[in-house]
């Protein structure tokens, strides 16, 4: 039996999640049900080398009064009272749940929406708008208006809680998407999650309008039909045709039925009723989020006429309603000021087909400009471009700062309501747009089962370190508001580097703005959110996996499977590398949610060793010469191989692909051939057998090689016991010999390393390896490392364990601020990482 408790407050809305299982607990096909008799679909994400469930995933729908938790247990699950049913005829898929009816069919997303035998909505839409060149100051700038053409619809699942459809397309001839359309049992909302991928000329393609439209089938009295848009902390409240605040009273009561949404039968006073005709029809309302900070209202009376402006607001949720007392439309778009530009419109509320429209990148803002950020400044050669990396850490090269292949995912809701909604009903609505409900197990619970390799849970003996990770977490949540972290294309990552001059973050300084990943703070994060389970904490994981699995990786063209380096642009990197991509940051919001777009982003990594053909990411700095060769690519024992691996292996224990299997296999037990194994730096791999060459006998140490996740997948793959000998030892060496003394290095492998750094980080190495071999004083120098200050580490300046961290209130800059100059990503990063593994393992050698 299984504790299921919920991540935030019980929510009555349908839930997807994940559990992970010990070994050999849970055996293939075994049935679940909850044990309250709940009805619960259930599915299996990843299995185990022996062939036990490893992670299973699982659906309840809504319920009126959901538990405050439940309890999972092996058995026959209950049936829905109103299970989701799923129809496929003549080219369409028909979706019924309850008394609500989705029928979809090319070339919209979906055809029609019913509710009973009355059609609510009608042919929900993706539509855009295209420029061939940016916004002119003359306003005369042409543009080009699209509605999506659906290509292909694909059931993934269907019911009885639970009934998934990927319809895949093209925003007209340019930009790919996919989307998920998601119905639970007795639900009358779907989600839709929408993905796209950037695919124009930089120079003449221009997104200047990115949404999703639904027509809205309008039957009552204009006086008896409502808008609702969401503010920060309430509601617009209005009528098409508004009754209150007119020179004569139409009654008391008349005008409270309109402001709470209910029909109104009369209107008793005659000098009102008879006049119906002389007050205006409001048609039109838009809501534009231009930015973190504010939104602007407005609404005319119909096309041709003049916009009067509504009192503006800060920050909408992204929320509104569309129809009248005999039903309409609830429509939202999560994280929608977070995700500016964006914008939501109503349109012909006065007809008999009004229209509410979702965007995604608002037709009002600039269009969408993704142009590389400077002219190159004359750097064409290799080595002017290394010149470049010396004094702005920025690694160019002409053409690589393409935006091509890069992608966005936004997540958005439509519900169908048989009457206007209350303002409870729309608040809460508004909650379970921006913070879906999402069901787990303890911390404890998931150690248990022996997931993502080393960690352990918080105890009160080490305060000190608690309370820094603590620190470290918090002051990126102030940072991400504090700096306005958001936007289309930025919100979920983090800045990489601090000006102590300036008092901001290296914004517009080459390789130190935007992290793209850079020493995994995605990895920080979430096992981060493993210890606590905070949902704070895993709330802004979310968003840098969101963010880091789409923007700064590239899904088609060129660099299809490869993540671009730390940049001023996302995509501004001419370091185009796995070690970006990698699966290893993907992976547990994909197993503790399910999520299926994750799970596409892990599927593009499948044969990502191909990727090696295409660019050499030594190419800059490679001493030797060297062309890629199908039977001799040259990898990375660290960056490369680590990422490899975690594709490997999360492909592996998805789908059983042997593939995947013999090579990660196969290069664990090369590597423990390898004369200096993972000291031999990098191997050449022979694509057609996914082997390397073991015949190298060179010592080559990189001090990134263990930064991108090697540590956690090799954990991983240790405990997993592949019957691969030497591989442990292999790895041992490295995380041993690492932080000796040089003349250690060299009475064990005839030289000393080269190019040691970030000590505190590599501490863990340490830790490991005394935690495996019971070396207590390897133990000792692990801890004496992670605090002494000794290279680029949070340690430094005088922080040492007795001294406190704080942030310091700067006025004078742009805005005032709470600043802790000492603090860059690398460094809390891998501080973080290295505090947690060493707490998991070597907690009682801290002196």
């Amino acid at each position: 039996m299984t504790t299921l408790q919920w991540l935030e407050t019980p929510c009555r809305q349908g839930v997807s999640w994940g559990i992970p299982w010990p070994r050999g607990t849970v055996a293939q096909g075994t049935r679940f049900t909850i044990a309250d008799g709940t009805p619960v679909q259930s599915w299996t994400t990843a299995a185990w080398p022996d062939g036990s469930i490893k992670w299973s995933a699982h659906a309840i729908g809504p319920s009126g009064r959901p538990e405050s938790s439940y309890e999972l247990v092996a058995g026959e699950p209950a049936t829905p009272a109103n299970p989701v049913e799923v129809e496929r005829a003549d080219g369409e898929v028909r979706v019924k749940s309850g008394d609500i009816s989705w029928i979809l069919r090319a070339p919209h997303l979906i055809t029609s929406i019913s509710s009973g035998d009355q059609e609510v909505i009608r042919d929900v839409r993706l539509v855009s708008l295209r420029q061939d060149e940016p916004n002119n100051d003359s306003g005369t700038t042409a543009r080009e208006q699209t509605t999506a053409i659906v290509d292909t619809l694909v059931v993934e699942q269907d019911g009885p809680v639970r009934a998934v459809i990927k319809v895949t397309g093209k925003h007209g001839d340019w930009l790919p998407f996919s989307v998920r359309l998601y119905f639970y049992a007795g639900a009358k909302d779907v989600r839709i999650v929408h993905s796209f991928i950037w695919d124009g000329d930089p120079d003449r393609d221009f997104l200047a309008g990115l949404g999703l439209a639904a027509d809205v089938v309008m039957r009552d009295d204009p006086h008896n039909r409502h808008i609702r848009l969401a503010g920060p902390s309430g509601f617009l409240t209005e009528a098409v045709r508004g009754l209150t605040g007119l020179r004569r009273d139409p009654g008391g009561e008349v005008k409270q039925a309109q402001v709470a949404g209910r029909a109104i039968e009369e209107i008793p006073n005659p000098e009102v009723a008879d006049r119906l005709h002389l007050i205006p029809q409001w048609n039109d309302y838009t809501l534009d989020q231009s930015s973190a900070d504010g939104f602007t209202l407005r609404k005319r009376t119909g096309p041709g006429q003049g916009w009067v402006t509504i009192p503006s607001g800060t920050r909408s949720p992204g929320y509104g309603y569309l129809g009248g007392v005999s039903g309409g439309l609830g429509f939202g778009l999560r994280d929608f000021w977070k995700l500016h530009p964006t914008r939501l419109d109503i349109r012909n509320a006065a007809t008999d087909l009004a229209t509410a429209t979702v965007w995604m990148w608002s037709p009002s803002a600039p269009a969408m400009d993704v142009r590389y950020w400077h002219d190159g400044m004359d750097q064409d050669t290799y080595a002017e471009q290394l010149e470049g990396l010396e004094v702005t850490y920025e690694d160019y090269e002409p053409g690589f700062g393409n935006a091509q292949g890069i992608a966005r995912t936004h997540e958005l809701n439509l519900r169908v309501h048989d009457a206007t909604p209350s303002a409870d009903e729309l608040a809460e609505h508004v909650a379970l747009l921006n913070s879906p409900g999402l069901l787990t197990v303890s911390p404890a619970r998931m150690l248990e089962a022996g997931v993502f390799g080393t960690w352990s849970l918080p105890t009160a003996d080490h305060q000190d370190i608690e309370a820094r990770l603590n620190f470290l977490f918090q002051y990126y949540v102030g940072q991400r508001e504090q700096r306005r972290w958001y936007g289309f294309w930025d919100y979920g990552d983090v800045m990489h580097t601090y000006d102590r001059d300036r008092h901001t973050w290296r914004y517009d300084v080459g390789g130190y703005a935007w992290d793209n990943s850079e020493l995994s703070p995605d990895l920080w994060l979430w096992y981060q959110y493993l210890r606590t389970g905070r949902a704070d904490v895993f709330r802004f994981a979310e968003a840098m996996t969101r963010h880091t699995g789409e923007v700064d990786v590239h899904h088609l063209g060129r660099w299809k499977g490869l993540g671009s380096r730390h940049n001023v642009q996302h995509w501004g990197c001419s370091c185009k590398q796995v070690r970006i991509s990698s699966a290893i940051y993907r992976r547990f919001y994909y197993y503790l949610t399910a999520d299926e777009r994750t799970g596409d982003l892990l599927d593009e990594l499948a044969t990502i060793d191909d990727a090696f053909l295409r660019i050499d990411p030594q190419r800059k700095v490679r001493p030797d010469v060297y062309s890629p060769d199908p039977h001799a690519l040259s990898i990375e024992l660290g960056v490369d191989w680590g990422a490899l691996a975690a594709a490997w292996l999360t492909r592996w224990e998805r789908h059983g692909d042997e593939r995947a299997r013999a090579r990660l296999v196969g290069t664990m037990t090369d590597i423990a051939t390898l004369h200096y194994g993972f000291l031999t730096g990098n191997a050449r791999l022979d694509l057609s057998t996914g082997r390397f060459d073991t015949s190298r006998r060179a010592i080559a140490v990189s001090h990134l090689s263990s930064l991108f996740g090697l540590p956690e997948i090799c954990s991983e793959l240790i405990d997993l016991d592949l019957d691969v000998p030497g591989f442990e030892k292999a790895w041992l060496d490295y995380c041993r010999l690492y932080l000796l003394t040089p003349g250690e290095q060299t009475a064990e492998v005839g030289q000393p390393l080269q190019g040691i750094s970030l000590v505190q980080a590599h501490s863990r190495l340490a830790a490991y390896a005394a935690a495996r071999t019971g070396d207590t004083e390897l133990a000792r120098l692990a801890w004496r490392k992670f605090f002494v200050d000794e290279g680029d580490q949070l340690n430094r300046n005088a922080m040492q364990r007795e001294t406190e961290w704080k942030t310091t209130t700067v006025h004078g800059a742009l805005m005032p601020v709470e600043e802790a100059a000492f603090v860059s990503t690398n460094g809390a990063a891998q501080y973080a990482l290295a505090a947690m593994q060493n707490l998991a393992l070597i907690p009682e050698h801290r002196t």
